[in-house]
């Protein structure tokens, strides 16, 4: 009898097993649109007693939640990229400069162009981020790695020394408190008519899941993608460019989101491993709600006042970066 249930208890768990992670992504997509019904919902004015709440619904809080579900997937889409190609588990835009960079084209181009629009600017902001990455990629190419923390370290020096001159830059040309609104990384000024620009992301998504394979392989490095016929430098620049892009739009619209892009694919790669086309929907669906959790806190932590983003995010990021060098360094990377 008792190797009679034992043999059931076996055959049954398999399946069991498949289908809660059959389960798993609806659930995790039923949270994430809680958390946007719930974003929709908060705020100073009251849609329901209010003349014109149904006018100010869709004028600042759909436009408003919809920029964060774009930029959570935008931010945690490019740090997914971004690790695949360096191979490095600790990169992402604002930990190896291209945040910075896109930030110092945005600065250019209100200097240069102070009458351009928005489109212009993004196309400014992402050259420079462009430019920045493939700098961050060629120092790499020369530098010899004996650890693993060797990346982020050069990503966030280069970032320093790049943030530094556009402090500089601002500074003497009157430009510092507009530079120090880019940096809070609100959504407080997202409203319909800018946010629209966003939709680009929808775009760099589907691309990164055609191209996830290629991906992959180009991520296992540049003897072996070329042993397979794969293109690693075009692979390499397309990869960076559809970073710069989404990192360069939400960049503009919305300012930066440290460690998003960092926290999200790392969770995630711990609980599902490194296929990167089945981790495309996690990663995607886990910025959106990671995003949205961090905006709903700053709006009620200090209500009717609201805290940046930015600043929800860079706690709980440095948290979880700190854990994750303890976690490297236990392993012996």
């Amino acid at each position: 009898m008792t190797t009679i249930s034992t043999t059931h208890r076996t055959a049954v768990a398999p399946p069991r097993k498949r289908a809660l992670g059959r389960l798993a992504l609806p659930a995790a997509v039923a949270v994430v649109v809680g958390l946007v019904v719930l974003s929709l919902n908060v705020g100073v004015y009251d849609l329901n007693e209010e003349t014109f709440g149904s006018e100010m619904l869709w004028i600042t809080r759909v436009p408003r939640t919809a920029a964060l579900v774009l930029a959570g997937v935008a931010m945690a889409m490019c740090g997914l990229i971004m690790q695949m190609l360096t191979q490095n588990k600790f990169v992402e835009p604002s930990t190896v400069g291209t945040s910075e960079w896109a930030g110092l084209g945005l600065l250019v181009s209100f200097l240069v162009m102070p009458l351009a629009s928005l489109t212009t600017r993004i196309i400014v902001a992402s050259l420079f981020a462009f430019g920045g990455t493939m700098l961050f990629m060629a120092i790499l190419r020369r530098v010899v790695l004996r650890t693993s923390l060797i990346v982020p370290l050069i990503g966030i020096m280069l970032s320093a020394v790049v943030g530094a001159f556009s402090t500089y830059v601002a500074m003497s040309t009157e430009r510092l408190q507009m530079l120090g609104t880019w940096f809070m990384g609100s959504f407080t000024s997202v409203v319909r008519g800018r946010y629209e620009v966003l939709w680009i992301v929808a775009i760099i998504v589907v691309v990164i899941y055609i191209a996830a394979d290629r991906f992959t392989v180009a991520g296992l490095g540049e003897e072996i993608a070329t042993n397979v016929g794969l293109n690693y430098r075009r692979m390499m620049i397309i990869g960076t460019t559809l970073v710069a892009l989404a990192t360069g739009v939400t960049t503009v619209v919305v300012g930066f989101l440290p460690f998003l892009g960092l926290v999200v694919p790392n969770l995630v790669s711990m609980i599902r491993g490194d296929d990167l086309r089945s981790n495309i929907p996690w990663v995607c669906v886990g910025g959106a709600g990671l995003i949205i959790a961090c905006d709903i806190l700053g709006r009620v932590v200090r209500y009717p006042f609201e805290v940046p983003v930015a600043m929800i995010l860079g706690l709980f990021g440095a948290a979880v970066f700190i854990v994750l060098l303890l976690r490297q360094r236990r392993v012996g990377v």
